[in-house]
This record gives C-alpha cells, structure tokens and sequence, in this order.
C-alpha cells in the first residue's frame, strides 16, 4: 500500500467515526513517530509532516554533516562525501535533510503500522462514546431495535453505536421488534473488557420523570417540582409533585385538560395507572394522599418503629389496597413507612367480603362461592381447595387463581 492510499484509506475512516481533523493527524504523527523510533532509535532527528485532507504523507531524517572518516552514528550523521553527493553546496556541520520513501520501511512495518492506526483510532471511539453516554446518564434518548435476544434487547442510536436494554429494564408489557423506535433513559454505563457498555431502562423512575419533563412545560420550566417517582412498571405509579407557586396547581398542569398531557405519558408506558399528588411535608397529609382513592377515617403514626396504623370503613379497604396490593404498596414507598390497614373499630383485617373482589373475580365465580355458604375471603381460604371443586362447579385452576387472590389480600 503505498502513502496516498494509506492515508485515504484513514481520511475516510476519520469521516466515517466523526474523528476531527487535529485529533487524525496527532494519532497518525504518534503511530509514525512509534515505528521511526524503532527503526532509527530516536525521532528527535526527524520531521513528519501529515496532510489528512489531502492524503499527503512526508518523512524527512535530519542530519549532521561530519568530516570523513568521524560518523559514529549513521542514522544522526552522514559523511562529507555523501552529504556533497545529495547538494556541492553542503558544508560540514551544516544539516541535511532528506525524505524517507515510504516502501523503504517494508510491507510488514507497513501492516503493524496499519493495525497501530486502527487500534488507536477505535480506542478513541470507545473513549468517546464512554464519555458521551456518561454526560446523559439520567437522559432520555431514542433508538432503533436492532436486535431481540432473549435476556436483554440491542439497540442502535442515530451514530450506530450499541446500547442495551436487558429484561428486568423492560416494562413487563413492552413488546418490541427489529426496526421499532423505542424511548428509554440512560441507566448507566459499564466498562466491560475496556468497552463501554450504555444500559437503557423504562423502568426507572427517571423515565418517568423525563417523561413529565417533556410533556408538562411547567417541570421542565421548573415551576413545578417533582419530589418523589414510585413504579410498579406496567401497572400503577405515584408521583408527588409540588409548586412553590401558589397560582399553579400542580396536579392540574401534570394532568392537563382533560388529561391531555398524562395519557400520552400512559401510552408509553403501556397503560401503567398514574397517580399525581400534592407533595406536603404533613405526613398524615402525606398518606392520605398515597392511599387515594380510598377515605380514611383515623391513623396513628409511630415514626420510632417506622409504621403507621391506618384505619378505614370497610367498604374502604379493597381501594386501599389496591388491585394486586399495588396501591398500598406504592403509597408505603413514597410516604417511607410500613402502611398497616385496618377496619374501623376493629383490630387488623381479619376478612373480606367477596364482593370487594368484583373488580378481580367475575361475579358468577363469586355467585358459586356464595352458593356454598361462603361470603367472606377468609370462609373461602378455610375450605381446602379439593372440596371447594367438588362443591362448587369451578374448575381446579379457576380455584387455585381465586385461593392466590383471596390470600394475597392478607399478605
């Protein structure tokens, strides 16, 4: 390969990974510089001159000019009588100059030195791309789904740089394939065997977070303030907001007309129920809030052990709770204490009506548990499951997802 197909080949590489120009040019003058030193010793004595736009390429050996008979050093000196050969007009102790062939260093110094550029030019890449990723943590950006794999998805940016997203950074529901546009924030970035390695998420709650920063003015703006993102992704989240504005209502301006800024939030999160709430520094305030829509009717709160003791009518109970315990669980998160339930007048929960269930059992399933004497949570779990199939005309899988519900409620 000679000098101009060299350095061509290396120009377009520079355009290609966006590689500016002084940066080409100080990697190639190093690599050379590399080569020359183990070719002559030392490169003090020697010019490079690289033009990468034009594909230029000069290495020029400088010597001294030394009488006849005195060159200790062949590669720093040159004879009287060689030197006159090159100019008459060259006198001793003056330098000469003269340019180095490229095909004098040989095919093989010429493949190392190949290898030396590439290698150094893709660990710049990495350096970048480390760098860039690292500045974005917390960031949304987009990209194309370039593969699927069974733990993790590959992602390619606008650079066609690789991103991953495993499993558990996925939303439970997500369903993606080869060539899709998919939205998620910058997790962190891992350095693997000296490659980076960005980790994307949708699960995080700085993705929801981002989310309302693109879709309400106001908390990109400042105005508002978001002070605490709890998810139970795909299903429920809450989040606290506040305005040090007393004309701004900020659960109003997250919502929007008609929650017209929220419902695109919940399309890309796959219909994952969002709560906003008022954020105040009163906790009891705070967990009336957390546990909406249920009402309730008294608390205690003992910050020493870390629990509050809440009590509700019964009918009560079931919205406190929350479909899958999401509700009670995300409000114990954002208000940082174990929520306990309880029926007004009573101690801890000790049943349930079934009709508190309509929303996760159909109703002719519970018309059947009625049917035999069972109107309470408790009375059902109370029948070993291989009686509840003889009495009742439910099958044993339709029994064991009722058990698995009923229990879940006491758990």
């Amino acid at each position: 390969m000679d000098t101009a197909n060299l350095i061509e080949s290396f120009s377009e590489f520079k355009e290609f990974k966006n590689i500016d120009r002084v940066t080409m040019m100080r990697i190639l003058e190093d690599v050379f510089r590399s080569m020359l030193k183990k070719k002559y010793g030392t490169d003090d004595h020697i010019d490079v001159i690289i033009n990468v736009d034009k594909g230029d390429l000069e290495i020029w050996l400088n010597r001294e000019i030394v009488y006849d008979g005195e060159v200790e050093d062949s590669n720093t000196q040159i004879s009287y009588t060689d030197a006159i050969k090159i100019e008459p007009d060259f006198e001793v102790e003056e330098e000469v100059s003269q340019e180095i062939k490229f095909d004098d260093f040989g095919r093989r110094n010429i493949l190392s030195l190949r290898q030396n550029l590439i290698g150094r030019i893709l660990e710049l890449e990495k350096d970048h791309i480390y760098k860039k990723y690292k500045e974005r943590v917390g960031e949304i950006i987009t990209g194309e789904v370039y593969q699927i794999w069974k733990r993790e998805i590959l992602i390619l940016d606008d650079e066609g740089n690789e991103l991953i997203m495993p499993k558990s950074e996925q939303i439970p529901t997500d369903y993606f394939k080869k060539g899709d546009s998919i939205r998620a924030v910058v997790l962190k970035v891992d350095l693997r065997n000296n490659n980076p390695v960005i980790i994307l998420s949708r699960t995080a709650p700085e993705f929801l977070e981002r989310l309302f920063e693109l879709e309400v003015p106001e908390v990109f703006d400042g105005l508002i303030t978001i002070r605490k993102i709890v998810r139970e992704p795909g299903e429920r989240a809450k989040v606290a907001v506040e305005s040090y504005d007393d004309r701004i209502d900020p659960v109003g301006a997250c919502v929007g007309m008609k929650g017209s800024r929220i419902h695109g939030i919940v399309r890309e999160l796959r219909n994952e129920n969002i709560d906003v709430i008022n954020w105040t520094n009163n906790m009891q305030l705070l967990i009336t809030r957390a546990l909406s829509p249920a009402r309730i009717v008294s608390m205690e709160i003992d910050n020493d052990s870390g629990r509050a003791d809440v009590y509700l009518k019964p009918d009560q109970v079931s919205l406190a709770i929350g479909k899958g315990g999401h509700n009670i669980k995300l409000a114990s998160k954002l208000v940082e204490l174990e929520l306990d339930v309880y029926r007004e007048g009573t101690e801890a929960i000790d049943d349930v009506d079934l009709e508190e269930f309509a929303d996760e059992i159909d109703h002719w399933i519970l018309d059947q548990l009625k049917s035999i004497g069972c109107d309470s949570a408790r009375s059902v779990l109370e029948i070993p499951a291989e009686d509840l199939v003889k009495r009742t005309d439910l099958e044993e899988e339709t029994i064991g997802a009722i058990i698995k519900i009923l229990q879940s409620e006491f758990d």
